[in-house]
């Protein structure tokens, strides 16, 4: 049977309102008592109720976070990121994987309050600006990870991305290209519209002329990607470099481009964004744009939970900057 808090009371020899005061931290207890009470509770594995405390309106000690697809490795290399950091400060986190769709979103958003945790993270890609201001509506504290909306009062932590998109582009004309094409999903987020901004204000100072057709949307995946791809290569004036919104899509297109018959850089020169695990054991490893993914996790984790403690805390967006890693998929253009 479950130990109880009766248990631990009876076992330590004090009053069930010391053991609540011990496990709560509150009150006057003397040293001794609480190392006692503390020692009953890892012997007999009691554990303090996670609803029994919310339902008196204390803290659980837990927060959502919500995640667009965790199968991307940007994406599960930041939720790990919140993981831990979550863990060190002493709280547990719930993952829910909404496949970037706002209905899905919505139902999560709902499931965690009725679950009573304390905050809630929400990833890139949020698709409810509605259900997030009904959060901070009611108080919950909230925080946004790589995206933003600024219309909201509420914590965020992302990356430049105007300037990530700025970066890869300016590199690629660096080496003498001017035929990029820009692989994205459906622009209906900030980061990708902010990408795309980068992309064309490189082309502009470089005196190259925005041509719609390099603009390929719809690619939420991998195999999106490789299909674009077989449909450039298929174009009339197929491009001689490609940016892609993100790592995933980059290796997509280079495997499209790899089954058309194209060689990497010598053909087509790649790259992404994320610089997840995945650039570096691509073949050939894939020149990108880096997240600092692991200081996003740390510090949108760091946020809501001083929010979670004092509600008063000012609201902060903070914007990381990006970094361009030449690896090998990106040479001159053939003449």
């Amino acid at each position: 049977m479950k130990p109880t808090i009766y248990d631990v009371a009876e076992k330590a020899g004090v009053s069930i309102a010391t053991v609540s005061k011990v496990i709560n931290n509150t009150g006057k207890i003397s040293d001794k008592t609480k190392r006692k009470v503390l020692k009953v509770m890892e012997e007999i594995k009691y554990q303090p109720s996670v609803v029994a405390s919310a339902l008196t309106g204390k803290k659980t000690n837990t927060i959502g976070f919500l995640i667009p697809d965790i199968a991307n490795p940007f994406h599960a290399e930041m939720a790990r990121s919140v993981e831990d950091r979550g863990h060190e400060l002493g709280f547990s986190v719930v993952m829910c994987n909404t496949d970037s769709n706002p209905e899905k979103e919505a139902q999560y958003l709902e499931w965690l309050q009725r679950k009573s945790v304390d905050g809630i993270i929400l990833g890139s890609g949020t698709q409810n600006d509605a259900s997030l201001k009904e959060l901070i509506e009611q108080k919950i504290p909230a925080a946004l990870i790589a995206t933003d909306i600024p219309s909201l009062s509420v914590n965020a932590v992302l990356i430049d991305d105007f300037l990530g998109g700025y970066q890869a582009i300016t590199h690629l004309i660096s080496l003498g290209h001017k035929n990029i094409a820009f692989i994205a999903g459906s622009l209906n987020n900030v980061m990708e519209r902010e990408r795309l901004r980068g992309y064309k204000q490189a082309l502009e100072e470089a005196g190259i002329e925005f041509n719609r057709h390099n603009l390929l949307v719809n690619n939420f995946s991998f195999d999106d990607a490789k299909r674009s791809m077989k449909m450039l290569t298929e174009s009339g004036e197929r491009p001689t470099a490609v940016f892609a919104f993100n790592d995933l899509l980059a290796i997509g297109a280079i495997h499209g481009a790899k089954e058309a018959g194209l060689k990497i850089p010598d053909d087509l020169s790649v790259v992404g964004f994320d610089n997840t695990i995945l650039a570096a054991i691509n073949d050939p490893p894939l020149t990108t744009i880096a997240q600092p993914i692991q200081d996003m996790g740390r510090k949108v984790t760091d946020l809501l939970i001083e929010q979670i403690k004092d509600d008063h805390t000012v609201k902060q967006r903070v914007v990381l900057l990006p970094e361009l890693i030449v690896r090998q998929t990106t040479s001159p253009p053939k003449i």
